[in-house]
């Protein structure tokens, strides 16, 4: 034997990537044998792949693309498919439904823990029932030793993730995170990444380990960065108690603040407060509870949630048009709410959006074309984002249209009607009514479309320039006049544009570092946000702070202080309604 390949089976338990090039005859036939005895339990593996039998393989399911390993000790178990190009090093734990692109690295000793434990009083902890989101790892990532990555999270292609970190929220393409819970430290594009070799340890290449140690890089913005920081520890330490305030145990139900009535929304605003600052449900319920509570008020007729009826139940819907569709805007933008909602507890509607699985093409397109393109921009914009959300949850479910193409028609149609001059939908508006309806209506629109979706935004240059110069209206945007709906529907669509164009960079920032400075005084404590002045026809809640305040600004707070270059000082980033990702990736591919 060549004493080059004269290597002792343990080397290749803890190298697992030499053993292509080193392994001697009896070692591949040894190898080939172990990886029958796991193609008997179902398990697919691509050519050049290495699975130590010294690991703990137990998956319903496993899929490893060519040229993957799994060194020794590792624990691998559930639903587990890897791409090209990846390893598992030693003492790594691999759990539960797990995805992973190609050219992934996960360290020695760290956890991706696709599933979780309740732990609710009313049970011991061994009888509490388990859930499972998943996690899903894109393409080039570096997970370095030690680090554990929580249910439900997202890793973007091309992060680095330091040794140690928690990852407990997902992280943009590109990021290079550190930390317990992990915040993004920069941009991995900003200099030289790392090198993706084959054996990769869990510590970090020179020039990254200073700031991946746990140390904070240079803070562009001075003491607001210090601010948000500020702001971030106040808000999760009151975070239970502000969700607190809003529940009536009598009715066992949430209000948006107070003395208010109960609604489906405040029971949503709760969940999303409650994930985005606690990491867990509001305590009032178990997570499954709470989940069973939101998908009981589905109308089994139409797939909308209406709003409780004065006994408690579901409420009653209008009669439907004669397309089929029912207009009632409550329960529009509950499949919104209860959607997201049910995401982050682990669950999702137990059924289709069958007013918008019903609707054919050519009804979809001449209801467009009805829509108050000129005179209520945002009710259109409203209209779309909540079919388009209807159609999402409808391919979750994996129930194919009435008629197939009919979300094609919507994308086409939004394409052939965009205006190039200003990015948008709807009327320009003019100097007495300003653009507040034409913005308004973009962000509802492209939340639903081209945001949940993960498409590119047409004009984004224009939409830039329509959306700045909406921003120093001051019949909206002086202090004091501002409300969660006016801010997060120029805070987004700047995010949006923002992805594909750096066009008029510097205004972007100044303008959202005005109103990330007024937007962090406004929070009370004990109490959260309110949401603001009532907007245009009174809506809106008022300023008295409540659930729909603080929902929404902590959803603005992350875009402006993203917009200006702190959002990892806050060490959240909203995964409902108003998340930043799209929901589906690519295009109307699986969900995110």
């Amino acid at each position: 034997m060549d004493a080059d390949t004269a290597l002792d089976d343990a080397y290749f338990d803890y190298c697992p990537w030499d053993f292509v090039g080193r392994a001697s005859a009896g070692q591949r036939a040894a190898q080939d044998a172990h990886q029958r005895r796991l193609a008997e339990s179902g398990a697919r593996l691509g050519p050049r792949c290495y699975v130590s039998p010294a690991a703990g393989v137990f998956t319903d399911t496993l899929r490893l693309g060519a040229d993957s390993y799994i060194a020794g000790h590792a624990y691998v178990t559930g639903e587990v498919t890897a791409g090209d190009d990846c390893t598992v090093n030693p003492y790594a734990t691999v759990r539960g439904r797990i995805t992973l692109g190609d050219g992934v690295r996960i360290g020695a000793h760290s956890s991706l823990l696709g599933f979780n434990h309740g732990f609710a009083p009313d049970r011991p902890v061994h009888r509490q029932p388990l859930t499972g989101k998943g996690i899903t790892v894109g393409d080039d990532v570096w997970i370095g030793s030690h680090v554990v990555v929580l249910d439900g999270v997202t890793i973007g292609d091309h992060c680095v993730v330091g040794a140690g970190a928690v990852v407990t929220k997902d992280l943009a393409p590109w990021t290079v995170a550190a930390g317990n819970p992990a915040r993004p430290l920069r941009d991995r594009r900003s200099q030289g990444g790392p090198r993706r070799d084959r054996a990769v340890s869990g510590d970090l290449p020179g020039g990254l380990s200073d700031d991946l140690s746990g140390g904070r890089p240079g803070d562009p913005s001075g003491d607001l960065g210090d601010a948000v920081d500020r702001f971030a520890d106040r808000a999760r330490a009151q975070a239970a108690d502000l969700v607190a305030r809003c529940w009536n145990p009598d009715t066992g139900r949430y209000a948006d603040r107070p003395g208010a009535p109960a609604t489906v929304r405040a029971h949503c605003d709760a969940v999303e407060i409650a994930d985005l600052l606690l990491g867990s449900p509001p305590e009032q319920l178990a997570a499954d509870e709470h989940a069973a509570r939101l998908r009981a008020l589905q109308d089994p007729g139409s797939g909308l949630v209406p709003e409780f009826a004065p006994d408690g139940g579901p409420g009653a819907l209008p009669a439907p048009a004669a397309d089929g569709w029912i207009d009632d805007g409550t329960a529009e933008y509950h499949v919104l709410a209860v959607g997201y909602a049910l995401d982050l507890l682990g669950s999702r509607l137990t059924q289709p959006v069958h007013v918008v699985r019903r609707m054919t093409a050519g009804q979809l397109i001449a209801r467009l074309e009805s829509l108050p393109w000129r005179t209520r921009t945002w009710s259109a914009g409203a209209w779309v984002d909540c079919w388009a959300t209807g159609a999402h949850r409808n391919l979750e479910l994996g129930v194919e249209d009435g008629e197939p193409g009919a979300l094609e028609a919507l994308f086409g149609w939004l394409t052939t009607r965009v205006d190039p001059w200003t990015g948008m939908w709807g009327t320009a508006g003019s100097p007495a009514a300003g653009r507040l309806q034409l913005v308004n209506g973009y962000y509802r629109l492209t939340r639903g479309t081209y945001a949940q979706f993960g498409l590119d935004v047409p004009y984004a240059e224009r939409v830039v320039d329509t959306v700045l110069a909406h921003g120093r209206d001051q019949r909206w945007f002086a202090a004091g006049r501002e409300n969660a709906c006016n801010v997060l529907d120029v805070a987004h669509p700047l995010w949006l544009a923002g992805r594909r164009s750096g066009h008029r960079a510097a205004k972007v920032r100044e303008w959202a570092e005005e109103q990330l400075t007024r937007a962090l005084g406004r929070w009370r404590d004990g109490a959260g946000f309110g949401f603001g002045p009532a907007g245009e026809g009174g809506g809106g809640p008022g300023r008295e702070p409540g659930l729909q305040g603080t929902e929404m600004w902590l959803a603005i707070v992350w875009l402006l202080a993203d917009l200006v270059g702190v959002a990892d000082r806050l060490a959240y980033r909203p995964r409902g309604v108003h998340r930043p990702e799209p929901a589906r990736s690519p295009g109307f591919a699986t969900p995110r």
